[in-house]
């Protein structure tokens, strides 16, 4: 019996184990962030990528599939939304989604974050799971992340006291009179940008088509389930569409445990907390905690669902590295790749705070709850990994 995967197992469930003593959420979070990680790590999903991609390249599979993948989760939050909340004619939003204000700050931070990913070659929860499989370069991008996080955390009073305080979280069940509309809104469109990124690829050059393969003989018992491992496991990883379709089932179920995937909040609380010990630390933040999406919360606390969730996510990409066989460290070829990748994770780390989430946490979890927040961070996202994109093309 293979011992690589028995380890790699052992050390996640005694992992559980001990968090699972500490709190239920912590274990279950834990194995949700683990999962996490298997996830992107198989099937490469990155939303920088995605956004990148498709300005730089014409190529929006990548971003087709995360777009199905918001349409799955819209559904799910939707059905989870109408239990904590039967009423949405009362204005009150239910707890736990991720429904943030709306306001300059969200624009600012969609368009810092957008050039700030495609600078550092990923987003947040790409670099986490690149960090997992040994990319060197995302280990600098986190520690750019990091000091993002905490001069934003220094500077948070200052937007929240001239913006994000003024502005109130627009939740579409409550505007449109009810779920369905506001579910058949948020389907419609996400089916009009998918057409939209089809006919964004139609004006780009068509790749070359690949002639069939044969179809392949029957096999015995022992071959199929050694096939059935090697789609799993293998180098070839699995398709875009396979890991955003997973990604909204697990969000779905992390919502139904306590909150929506996010990693960011937990980052920005173990930066701070090391500042801490230093007299430098700024949590917790004005106001924060009337806020939904992915805060930091206490600076007292190493171990939240945030937190774990990222630790998790690294765990999960790591293990699925190791089984697949594709771990190994991997060097920048040019020091210069060192100072982008730091540069565009300070602007990711700066702008998740004042937008209240990354990619995940104000963009993917959010749409799905029906916040108009995550669609204009969504738009900003566009805008600023077009920025992006030109200052790559620029870089020698």
């Amino acid at each position: 019996m293979p011992v690589r995967p028995l380890l790699l197992a052992g050390g996640i469930l005694a992992a559980w184990a001990y968090f699972d003593h500490r709190a239920f959420a912590l274990g279950a979070f834990w194995l949700v962030g683990v999962a996490f990680g298997v996830i992107l790590q198989r099937s490469r999903l990155c939303f920088a990528g995605g956004f990148r991609d498709l300005i730089l390249l014409g190529d929006g599979r990548l971003l087709r599939a995360i777009i199905v993948g918001l349409a799955v989760a819209t559904i799910g939050f939707a059905l989870l939304e109408a239990r904590l909340a039967p009423d949405p004619g009362f204005g009150i939003a239910p707890a736990g989604p991720h429904i943030q204000p709306v306001g300059f700050a969200t624009i600012v931070g969609g368009v810092i974050f957008g050039a700030g990913m495609v600078l550092a070659g990923g987003c947040v929860s790409g670099t986490l799971w690149r960090m997992g499989e040994g990319y060197i370069a995302s280990w600098a991008a986190m520690a750019g992340i990091v000091a993002g996080t905490a001069i934003a955390n220094h500077t948070w009073s200052w937007w929240y006291d001239n913006d994000i305080r003024e502005r109130t979280a627009v939740w579409l069940p409550a505007e449109l009179g009810g779920y369905p509309a506001a579910v058949g809104l948020t389907l419609a469109a996400l089916a009009g940008v998918y057409l939209a990124v089809l006919w964004w690829e139609s004006r780009s050059p068509k790749m070359p088509q690949f002639p069939a393969l044969p179809p392949e003989p029957a096999m015995s018992f022992r071959e199929q389930l050694q096939r059935g491992w090697d789609a799993v496991w293998s180098g070839h990883g699995w398709s875009y569409l396979t890991g955003a379709v997973a990604l909204a089932v697990l969000s779905v179920f992390a919502l139904a445990l306590q909150v929506p995937l996010g990693v960011t909040g937990g980052i920005s609380l173990w930066g701070d907390n090391v500042l801490a010990w230093f007299n430098l630390g700024a949590l917790p933040l004005k106001g924060s905690d009337l806020l939904a999406g992915c805060t930091a919360g206490a600076a007292e606390k190493w171990f939240t669902v945030r937190t774990v969730t990222m630790v998790g996510l690294v765990a999960g990409a790591f293990s699925a590295s190791m089984l697949s066989g594709e771990f190994r460290p991997r060097w920048p070829r040019r020091p210069s790749r060192y100072v982008q990748a730091i540069t565009g994770g300070l602007l990711m780390g700066y702008a998740s705070v004042i937008a209240i989430g990354c990619t995940i946490g104000a963009f993917f979890s959010s749409i799905p709850s029906l916040a108009l927040a995550g669609w204009v961070f969504g738009i900003s996202l566009l805008g600023g990994a077009w920025v992006g994109v030109q200052l790559i093309r620029r870089l020698p």
